[in-house]
């Protein structure tokens, strides 16, 4: 579904990715891990264009999401070309980034309605779907102001569906929920993930990671620095750098576990 080669992202003299390649396979749940600033978010910034790399070569889908050079450099598409190829792919932000001027359910219809020219009742019957999905079918006529944080962030992602993505990439999607509400959007992603969607997560809720992944990614300023199954690297990291870096972030052995959010019990089990 994803294919990235020898990708290269700097801000000014400071690189940010360092000639990046992976493959993401249809149905896959990649989760990607490491200390703030190491990337990660640059990488699916520019899976989507929100970035522009200056080198390498991105496909998702089979189809190039930017004008590849011989020389290796990287050239966007015009914006409506770009426009039909970034509608395959949805994305979640840190912040839940609503309308704050739109129901809940004009939230969700306006993508489909605008973007993809979906008649306005079938929109709202896929809207509604999504909403029983995500558990907030009864919050369709609220405005986000009247929805917690964990709430706001599951339309967030019943929105992003709503535009039927071949491809979710998630950014951090739980870091600006109070700790409470991180279990339900964690279980909407579980639920994803179960039903076969492809998705790229970054994320440092680590019981996610060790739970959900097929495979693993641990980023150190701007290199994939290490891959594998949950269980390799969470239980026999190879390099020192992703053993510091996981020592940092989970509970030291015999620890008690802190309480899972409900109602996502296997979170707190898998983060010990």
């Amino acid at each position: 579904m994803v294919r990235i080669e020898k990708l290269r992202k700097s801000f000014g003299s400071h690189v940010v990715l360092r000639d990046v390649s992976l493959d993401v396979r249809a149905g896959e749940v990649l989760v990607i891990i490491g200390a703030s600033g190491s990337g990660k978010s640059t990488l699916l910034r520019c899976i989507n264009m929100m970035e522009v790399p200056e080198r390498g070569r991105i496909f998702v889908d089979g189809q190039p999401m930017g004008q590849h050079k011989d020389d290796g450099s990287f050239t966007v598409f015009p914006d409506r070309v770009l426009n039909e190829k970034r509608a395959q792919i949805g994305m979640v932000f840190q912040s839940f980034n609503l309308f704050a001027h739109l129901t809940v359910l004009d939230n969700i219809t306006i993508g489909p309605v605008t973007v993809k020219k979906t008649p306005p009742a079938e929109a709202r019957e896929l809207a509604m779907a999504l909403l029983e999905k995500v558990g907030l079918a009864e919050k369709a006529d609220s405005y986000p102001s009247r929805l917690s944080g964990g709430q706001q962030q599951r339309v967030a992602i019943a929105r992003a569906l709503a535009m039927k993505p071949k491809l979710m990439l998630f950014d951090e999607p739980t870091s600006a929920l109070d700790p409470e509400l991180v279990g339900d959007v964690l279980a909407t992603m579980k639920q994803l993930a179960e039903e076969g969607m492809t998705m790229i997560v970054v994320t440092h809720e680590m019981g996610f990671a060790r739970e959900v992944a097929d495979r693993v990614l641990f980023f150190h300023q701007g290199d994939m620095l290490e891959e594998g199954t949950p269980e390799a690297i969470f239980s026999n990291p190879r390099h020192q750098r992703t053993q510091d870096f996981l020592r940092r972030v989970l509970p030291a052995p015999g620890a008690p576990c802190r309480p899972a959010p409900a109602p996502t019990a296997y979170i707190g089990k898998a983060a010990c």
